[in-house]
């Protein structure tokens, strides 16, 4: 597989070598699924260069995270049509995984959430997915399209019912009227800052093996604001890492992405938050198989880490 010019993190070469790496991060820069803002295509190199910003220790788990290996993939041809990229994402994806590398994607816009859910389900077939968002993306199909970026979850709950909503503020009245009837498991903003539901009970309701996708917009403007579909009363950062850890810690993660960050050439401080954002996660994750007594720190580049089976 060809090996991304930029590697994330910058880290020595020992430490983002295929071989060795527990972690594969794949740049996926593909908006063909928007429908507002413009710029997530650009978004995965923005958060690559950022990346070489992010202190590598992590003051909080005392440990160095990319000891554990992490190489960056260069990312794919984006194919013309939108059942075609959902198709390279599934085929990316599933090469990696067959490699037991625990895989990262870097969006692009939220529409390829769903072509990294089919190939992780290939290997659970019991699978659960958290939605960190602003939107509930419930539509069925979107300015004619059902691989919009607002029909993901859409798309993901054609292959699971075990679906976690949190953060969500914006949505239509359609989808709204699917959330009651199928009675789903989701916390808007307004009920999570209420404390009006109880979203630790809905994520002990989910299977053990989980998958996160993570859209930007979930955070306030003031943590990111270079995003496709701004909604404003996002998640503060300290609010996003808390909730993010007790996934980690209380399910097994097998996989996740960052998507719908937008390039914007003035704006340097979204594209380093979303670098440490993916950072912070993967350090959620070693420490989870740190308890696990699957690896000790420091981390060193060993193979593949996390390769549990279902």
């Amino acid at each position: 597989m060809k090996l991304n010019r930029k590697q994330f993190l910058g880290p020595d070469s020992e430490f983002c070598r295929f071989e060795k790496a527990a972690v594969a991060v794949l740049p996926f820069p593909y908006e063909g699924g928007v429908s507002y803002g413009h710029g997530a295509g650009g978004a995965p190199q923005a958060i690559l260069d950022a990346s070489g910003y992010v202190e590598f220790y992590d003051e909080v788990l005392k440990a160095e995270p990319y000891r554990m290996g992490i190489v960056t993939l260069a990312a794919p041809a984006m194919p013309k049509t939108p059942a075609a990229v959902h198709q390279q994402m599934v085929r990316s994806t599933r090469a990696l995984l067959e490699q037991n590398k625990f895989v990262v994607v870097l969006g692009g816009d939220h529409s390829i959430s769903s072509g990294y859910f089919k190939a992780l389900q290939e290997r659970y077939s019991t699978l659960g997915c958290v939605q960190l968002d602003a939107h509930s993306d419930l539509r069925d199909s979107y300015e004619g399209s059902r691989f919009s970026h607002a029909s993901v979850m859409a798309r993901i709950r054609e292959m699971t019912p075990h679906t976690l909503q949190l953060g969500i503020r914006a949505m239509c009245s359609e989808e709204a009227d699917r959330i009651r009837r199928e009675k789903m498991a989701l916390c808007t903003m307004h009920s999570l800052r209420k404390k009006l539901c109880n979203w630790k009970i809905m994520l002990q309701n989910l299977p053990e093996h989980i998958f996160i996708t993570v859209d930007v917009d979930a955070f306030d403007l003031s943590v990111i604001s270079s995003t496709g579909t701004p909604e404003p009363g996002g998640f503060t950062w300290d609010e996003g890492l808390d909730i993010l850890h007790t996934l980690f810690r209380t399910k097994t993660v097998v996989g996740f992405d960052v998507v719908e960050l937008a390039f914007n050439r003035y704006d340097r401080n979204s594209p380093f938050n979303a670098a440490k954002l993916v950072y912070k996660m993967l350090g959620f994750k070693l420490e989870k198989e740190v308890s696990q007594g699957r690896i000790s720190w420091p981390a060193t580049p060993s193979g593949p880490l996390f390769s549990s089976q279902p």
